[in-house]
């Protein structure tokens, strides 16, 4: 994976940059497709099949839905038809060894389970492909007359393998007129490099820290319990939203501009504005996608707990194929019901400080569901949350305590937009380019020197 990046920053992004603007404009489409592709095949190359696959039905799903936009049986059939296929194939590569496993619980089956390889980011594509469809039959978006186009929105590689989830209608005019400018590959760049730092220079030590908690967990204490999962919450957030940042600046760098995924979380004051901020185009995707059709908040309020509970439970089991993914959704789902019908008076009253101390910790305690998979740790980890039989802080854990403290400071403050406000103020300044050069060359030393030196470097929303 170190090296993977290393290729990726220093050849494959610089002579993908090159050439495509080497390339005569009517031609880089059609060069950001070719090039996709090889990006996603690099590791992967038979599963490079599947997206091409994904790709055509979902263009031809498109046209026939925009040709027979007049006969309303056959526009909702081919809806219906594309949409069964790309939730079908997500479901046998994501959800066919969960699902076995469940049936296995059957004393009368013992049905052989399948290893099938998940495909990286196919739940991204797969949302993608599934709203623009539906966009089309609803009439929201232009159905698409280019294959090359269609399929280079599909597979762009900035945000093919991690999002955010880029709807069709939102860059459907970027597609065929975009106009690359200085300006916005500058922007770019910089946005780059915020999202590289977040990346390497937090979220790996983070989750690094993380992991060392949690190698030991009966030895923590409480404080080493809850230190462990507040660095996988630092972890989790500066892993996905620097990987975003990345990917829309990279888009900047081609012409494109995509939607913000990320608002500053943590400093929501109820769970509410929490994911009014948190991975926000698959917030937008399930509220216009899955709770709108169901019915939303117009058939009652017995119907809308429905529906809420039925959309965070496929938040849930979107972000992978366990019981405690489908649990964690579920908790803010519940969470939600209360805040909207009988804590939200409650909570408007308290202080703002009480109102961020009482979002961190749901947020927090929901990462630890997340976190674990396997629900006899999950209930371990609860329990030793406020266990002081295991004493207050194990000696190991106070040492990793120490060492991380600085960045976990640092960690805290740059998940609030005080940066972003300082870098305003003096945005308009003459002689600003000198400090963002230099920002922007710091931190690929920097971001270098870390992935040489160390050997974990996930992207914890890759298996997704």
């Amino acid at each position: 994976m170190v090296f993977s990046s290393l290729v990726f920053l220093f050849a494959y992004l610089p002579i993908t940059l090159l050439a495509y603007y080497l390339v005569p404009r009517q031609g880089r489409n059609i060069f950001l497709f070719i090039i996709n592709l090889i990006f996603y095949g690099w590791g992967e190359p038979m599963l490079v099949l599947l997206m091409v696959f994904n790709i055509f039905f979902n263009y031809i799903g498109g046209f026939l839905v925009d040709k027979f936009r007049q006969d309303e049986k056959k526009k909702k059939l081919f809806l219906i038809l594309t949409c069964v296929l790309d939730i079908g194939i997500l479901a046998v590569f994501k959800y066919t060894g969960m699902i076995t496993e469940t049936l296995n619980m059957l004393p009368f089956l013992n049905i052989p389970e399948l290893q099938i390889s998940l495909p990286i980011g196919i739940s991204f594509y797969t949302f993608q492909t599934m709203s623009y469809v539906i966009d089309v039959y609803r009439d929201d978006a232009p159905v698409s007359k280019s294959f090359i186009n269609f399929g280079t929105y599909v597979a762009l590689f900035p945000q093919l393998i991690a999002g955010p989830i880029v709807r069709y209608k939102d860059v459907a005019y970027q597609l065929t007129h975009r106009r690359e400018t200085l300006e916005q590959f500058t922007k770019g760049v910089l946005l780059f490099m915020v999202g590289l730092g977040k990346k390497v220079l937090i979220a790996n030590q983070m989750g690094t820290l993380t992991t060392a908690m949690f190698a030991t967990t009966d030895e923590n204490g409480v404080i080493g319990t809850w230190v462990g999962i507040i660095a996988y919450t630092f972890q989790i957030y500066f892993d996905f939203s620097g990987y975003s940042d990345m990917a829309c600046g990279l888009g900047n760098m081609l012409g494109f501009e995509f939607l913000k995924n990320f608002n500053y979380p943590y400093i929501a004051k109820s769970i509410t504005d929490f994911w009014r901020r948190w991975h926000i185009s698959l917030s937008t995707w399930f509220k216009e996608y899955v709770y709108i059709p169901l019915g939303g908040n117009r058939k009652g309020i017995k119907r809308q707990i429905i529906n809420l509970l039925v959309v965070w439970g496929l938040t849930g089991l979107w972000h992978g194929a366990s019981y405690n993914f489908l649990l964690w959704g579920l908790y803010y789902g519940l969470l939600l019901i209360l805040e909207k019908f009988v804590l939200k008076r409650f909570l408007e009253k308290l202080p703002a400080v009480l109102q961020h101390v009482y979002t961190i910790f749901i947020v927090i305690i929901g990462w630890g569901l997340f976190y674990f998979t396997d629900m006899s740790q999950l209930g371990s980890f609860l329990t030793d949350l406020f266990n002081f039989g295991n004493g207050v802080c194990g000696a190991q854990a106070l040492t990793l305590i120490l060492n991380y403290l600085p960045l976990l400071i640092v960690a805290a403050i740059a998940s609030t937009p005080l940066g972003a406000k300082l870098y305003s103020r003096f945005s308009d300044t003459r002689y600003i380019w000198i400090l963002e050069t230099l920002f922007c060359v710091v931190i690929l030393l920097v971001s270098t020197a870390s992935l040489v030196d160390q050997s974990y470097n996930p992207f914890l929303y890759f298996r997704f």
